[in-house]
């Protein structure tokens, strides 16, 4: 059995001469799960492989040193404060996944007052090349350093992820070098023992619902961009926006509203854009546990009350007449 990995859009950037460019796709992905019957294949993937190849050392010491730099800067919690730590995450090479987490990140800082508790796994965006690349074992490690800096009993996660996805979890694939899958139950297993109760986790990605049942929780809210059988759409390469990403982050959260309420909009907005291009829903899901009604009113004060403006371009922009024409742009 061959795990198939997921969907993707080729970037054409040349990134050896231009360090800014993010690595293309060019090879098709490894088959590193393990295994000798369909379960056993299935059950390695719920351990979060991930997979390494031709990595220069120069370039694993340059990132390494990215990370401490943005773990360095991480400042600590405030006792009988609430405050929010702000995670953005781009799992995939293709562009458009580091532009949404770099403005994700803006987005989420700003509205939740947490400059300086921010930090962003992006790698290169076709313009810059000044953070930290986002991977498996880098999100894992930074969750930690997270939790080692916050008040997990008092703070807050706010997590965004944005990538291509499976039906095992979310796809990790830096060109043609990284690969992998964070399944639902080492990213629930990673938060228990860390002690990150309180979050707000948002997953980009197709199938991203599959999050839903596993990492749901008193305290959690959890917006997807898809259900657990559905895609999600407008990952093409040089888009500036995911569909979800746009709706959500660029427009409804820019907006002083509930997350409940900027969930409702972006759900209107997407529906809206998925029937304009003819394709099958993608469902995105949310759900908000009782308890983050507790903690939730110290981090909306600090929204600002003036709306921000949207950047890029839209990302139903992006089809033009003969995609929009066709069963389906191409998935998550």
């Amino acid at each position: 059995m061959v795990v198939a990995g997921p969907a993707y859009t080729q970037s054409n950037s040349d990134s050896a001469s231009n360090p800014n460019q993010p690595p293309p796709h060019t090879k098709p992905w490894p088959n590193f799960a393990t295994g000798t019957n369909p379960a056993a294949i299935k059950n390695s993937l719920l351990e979060s492989p991930e997979f390494e190849r031709e990595s220069s050392p120069a370039v694993l010491l340059r990132e390494r040193r990215k990370l401490d730099a943005a773990f360095r800067a991480l400042q600590p919690n405030r006792p009988g404060t609430v405050d929010a730590y702000v995670l953005t995450v781009a799992l995939d090479s293709d562009p458009v996944f580091a532009r949404e987490a770099r403005e994700a990140a803006k987005v989420l800082s700003r509205r939740y007052g947490a400059a300086g508790r921010t930090i962003t796994l992006a790698g290169p965006d076709g313009t810059s090349n000044e953070l930290p690349k986002g991977s498996i074992s880098a999100f894992l490690s930074t969750l930690a350093q997270i939790a080692e800096v916050m008040d997990t009993s008092e703070d807050a996660l706010v997590l965004y992820t944005t990538s291509h996805g499976l039906t095992h979890g979310l796809a990790y694939h830096y060109g043609d070098s990284g690969y992998g899958v964070l399944s639902p139950d080492h990213f629930k297993a990673a938060l228990e023992e860390l002690g990150i109760e309180r979050r707000i986790l948002i997953i980009s990605a197709c199938y991203a619902g599959v999050f839903v049942p596993k990492l749901a929780s008193e305290n959690t809210a959890i917006l997807t961009a898809a259900a657990d059988n559905r895609t999600s759409f407008g990952c093409r390469a040089d888009n500036d926006w995911t569909f979800f990403g746009d709706a959500l982050i660029n427009n409804a959260l820019r907006k002083p509203q509930s997350l409940a309420d900027a969930s409702k909009e972006a759900n209107r907005s997407i529906a809206g854009w998925e029937a304009k291009a003819r394709v099958l829903a993608s469902l995105p899901q949310t759900q908000i546990g009782a308890g983050v009604a507790e903690w939730m009113p110290a981090l909306r004060a600090r929204t600002p009350q003036i709306a921000g403006a949207p950047v890029g371009r839209p990302a139903i922009s992006t089809l033009g007449p003969v995609e929009a024409s066709q069963p389906a742009p191409r998935p998550r």
